[in-house]
């Protein structure tokens, strides 16, 4: 649940007792919109204590448990000597911590956190109140692991990558402090913290999960809800400045093809365009206009962004099951009193729902750029200047408009489209064959946020071109209708019409920064 808070009048609050978590609080989180806080409901504590007091009887009766007692892996079979158990977990984190490539931006980094806490929240873990209260302490402190982001195959889990949140933890490796990066042992000395030292088993529930790639589906889903919507706008300029067909979206029309989702974007185009709804009295389409059916691009953006909101709700759905699941192994019932072994860390889901949206992604990338390709060619704009140059007629030998903005959204919409081969497939025999089937869960992640970037910046080309095109087709003599009219103007206040080339790199750049902030008011 999230709650106000009076001592942070600005920030809510999400209070941590193990029940479910929905994916806007992991992104509000990893912004800094919400504090974490546990629960101090007693029944919720005891829970947790539970875990590691069963934990403790069973050493104490010299049972056997695996990565308690045991080695890790393919050496499950190996007993560790009572005396060498406390250095066990401390070996795990540190023989892991060979992570390469782009380390995770804080935003990701804090997610990570936050997931791993929520799993561990469920109270099947073998963790105690004290693990929680560092890992919630971080987040409040904005004291975050720096995490590599290559090198875990998504089972067990996100090994690699969660070594380094153990092992800051532990006063180990380096922080993001407040933003700015250095050893973890400064941080924690300035505060007066000392090293956590992990209980048996504490270090195996940190890693042995999904974290990583939970937490990098949250955010990639709701860029994706976001896209979605600017795309939805992006087109209907386009359509405007094209001077396109706006029957194309007639609601009769998609009551006959009853996806939700598709739907919902022809209503919004509907809604965009100023066109007639079922009922209103207003003009009907032309029975022999000579815009009868413009090309698919626009025709049908409904039927392609559709997808992608339609696809939405199982997406929520397979992210929020693994957001809210318990998966590491083994899992510790203390009220029954078992030991649970099995694979819970298995990145399935996440790994498909990733791989799906990569592509649902893609697609509108493609789209896009198939809508500028047809505002820049005379052939196809219906009278608007050749690759939109606002030049005068004297200067337009000299300018060249958007050409290169063309050429460079085709190349971003083909990266993108390359990137579409699902990760999930190429599951690799690792760990002398223990680990002979993963799920590539983190990859397939990695993937959609760079598939989703280059998204972005296509949308943010093709945004600019748009309100260049809105803007040259008003400049003929017609009023674009009043939502579209209100947006040209918000981009505007970024933004400035192209009349002599310029380098537009600062203007893209500028675009991409505020595409969240730009996509989350439309259609609210």
């Amino acid at each position: 649940m999230t709650v106000p808070t009076p001592e942070h009048s600005d920030r809510a609050r999400l209070i941590l007792d193990g029940s479910a978590v929905a994916i806007e609080a992991v992104q509000n989180v990893a912004q800094r919109l919400t504090r974490v806080v546990l629960s101090d409901d007693p029944a919720f504590r005891a829970r947790i204590d539970a875990g590691p007091a069963f934990l403790d009887r069973l050493l104490d009766e010299d049972g056997v448990v695996y990565g308690v007692t045991t080695g890790y892996g393919d050496a499950c079979t190996r007993v560790v000597p009572a005396e060498q158990l406390a250095e066990l977990p401390q070996h795990l984190y540190t023989f892991h911590g060979c992570g390469l490539g782009n380390v995770l931006d804080v935003e990701a980094a804090r997610a990570v956190v936050l997931v791993r806490l929520i799993s561990l929240c469920r109270g099947v873990s073998g963790v105690s109140v004290e693990l929680l209260e560092r890992l919630a302490w971080l987040l409040d402190e904005d004291v975050i692991p720096v995490i590599p982001a290559e090198g875990s195959v998504g089972a067990s889990g996100d090994l690699t990558p969660l070594s380094y949140l153990a092992a800051v933890l532990c006063g180990e490796r380096e922080v993001f402090d407040r933003g700015h990066r250095r050893p973890t042992a400064e941080a924690f000395a300035e505060r007066g913290l000392s090293a956590y030292r992990l209980r048996p088993k504490e270090g195996l529930a940190l890693m042995n999960g999904t974290a990583v790639m939970t937490a990098l589906a949250c955010l990639a889903y709701g860029r994706a809800e976001r896209l979605s919507r600017l795309a939805t706008r992006i087109t209907a300029m386009n359509v405007w400045a094209l001077d396109g067909n706006p029957y194309h979206f007639d609601a009769d029309l998609f009551a006959a093809k009853p996806h939700a989702g598709q739907q919902r974007v022809a209503a919004r185009l509907r809604q965009d365009l100023h066109a007639a709804d079922p009922g209103e009295d207003c003009t009907q389409a032309p029975r022999n206009s000579s815009r009868l059916q413009d090309r698919y691009s626009t025709r049908c953006a409904p039927h392609v962004i559709g997808v992608l909101e339609d696809s939405l709700a199982w997406l929520r759905g397979f992210i929020e099951g693994e957001l809210n699941s318990a998966n590491d192994n083994p899992l510790i019932d203390p009220v029954a009193g078992k030991v649970m072994h099995g694979g819970h860390f298995y990145g399935g889901h996440i790994a498909f729902a990733m791989d799906s949206l990569k592509t649902l992604v893609a697609n509108v990338a493609d789209l896009l750029d198939r809508q500028l390709a047809l505002l820049v060619d005379t052939r196809y704009n219906h009278g608007l200047p050749a690759n939109l140059s606002g030049a005068s007629a004297e200067r337009a030998p000299l300018n060249h408009g958007y050409k290169a903005v063309q050429i460079g959204v085709s190349a971003w919409a083909a990266e993108a489209l390359k990137l579409t081969m699902p990760a999930s497939v190429f599951s690799r025999s690792t760990e002398c064959h223990n680990q002979d089937k993963v799920s590539m869960g983190t990859i397939a992640a990695r993937d959609a946020q760079r598939v989703l970037t280059l998204t972005e910046q296509v949308a943010a080309g093709v945004l600019h071109a748009a309100c260049q095109g809105l803007e040259l087709r008003s400049a003929l003599g017609a009023a674009p209708p009043p939502a579209l009219a209100a947006f040209h103007a918000e981009c505007r206040e970024r933004i400035a019409f192209v009349s002599e080339d310029r380098a537009l790199e600062s203007d893209l750049r500028e675009l991409c920064a505020h595409f969240q902030a730009i996509a989350r008011r439309l259609y609210a």
